[in-house]
């Protein structure tokens, strides 16, 4: 099985062009369908049967993991009989038998703008990490990118004089806007501190760490932990709740839904309707609090 899950993981690099996180996943969960199958003395895609898959399913189910645990090595499954059955490997897709389970969507935690504006305010010092520190939340607000799309910006995907940034993906890309405080920030910001920062002095990585470095994930991590800490906001903030924040205060003062969807880069607009109904629940909280007769 091995053999076979390496090669459909290079077909997703190579002809799907899907993300590296993307492929992480469909490999970690695919590896231990192998572990599950080598300790039944199964080692061949062609000995897998439809049952091995359930029990496999009913393992997991009674292992207590996550329902959207569970759901997602499903749709590992499926996409990688896909794969088999579109190269021959396989004469027929045992996966389609397979129930997901049913999943409660999480409504996303979303910040105040309130605690908005005190988080951003908490890097104000003029030292070099707190310039940056603040350029890289306010960034992060203005546009709503991922955590992954902010570390690996270039500073020539960032338009000043204009207020946008270009966004890339692995297919596609989109243009954002910025606004007054992030441009005000970030032109702070590479107005010598970048430079003065990196190690490598050609590089054209926007933001660097301490040590002169590309910013990590763990680091951009820590450091929003450590500024909602020193907020003293409760809840319990990561970088992606800036995000759901920034979509959740647009929608809620009038941004219409596509264009809100467009600079998410969300490729099905149902996964920004959560917004909207946010949006209207919000509005039924403040009508039952304020009319009359509510």
């Amino acid at each position: 099985m091995e053999k076979e899950i390496k090669a459909f993981i290079t077909y997703l690099h190579n002809v799907k062009g899907t993300s590296a996180n993307t492929e992480m996943s469909y490999k970690r969960d695919l590896e231990k369908v192998q572990h599950f199958m080598a300790e039944r003395d199964v080692h061949e895609m062609g000995s897998v049967t439809e049952k091995d898959l359930e029990e496999y399913v009913k393992y997991l189910e009674d292992n207590k993991f996550a329902a959207a645990t569970v759901s997602r090595n499903i749709a590992s499954l499926k996409a990688f009989y896909h794969y088999l059955v579109q190269e021959g490997i396989v004469a027929e897709d045992i996966s389609g038998s397979l129930k997901a389970p049913k999943i409660e969507k999480k409504v996303p935690e979303i910040m105040s703008p309130d605690e908005v504006v005190r988080l951003l305010e908490q890097p104000s010092g003029d030292t070099h990490k707190e310039i940056r520190d603040k350029a890289m939340l306010e960034l992060l607000y203005a546009t709503g990118i991922r955590v992954t799309e902010l570390i690996t910006l270039k500073v020539s995907d960032v338009n000043i004089s204009m207020g946008f940034i270009l966004c890339r993906d692995r297919n596609k890309e989109r243009v954002i806007p910025f606004g007054t405080e992030a441009k005000n920030a970030m032109t702070r910001y590479l107005d010598g501190t970048r430079d003065d920062m990196l190690e490598n002095k050609n590089s054209d990585v926007l933001f660097a760490n301490c040590s002169g470095q590309p910013m990590s994930r763990q680091g951009f991590w820590k450091l929003i932990k450590y500024y909602a800490k020193k907020a003293d906001i409760k809840a319990d903030i990561t970088p992606h709740t800036l995000r759901h924040s920034f979509a959740a205060h647009l929608v809620e003062n009038g941004a219409d839904l596509r264009s809100v969807q467009e600079m998410l880069g969300h490729s099905d607009i149902s996964t920004t309707q959560i917004y909207a109904h946010l949006n209207h629940s919000h509005i039924r909280e403040v009508y039952a609090k304020a009319h009359p007769r509510g």
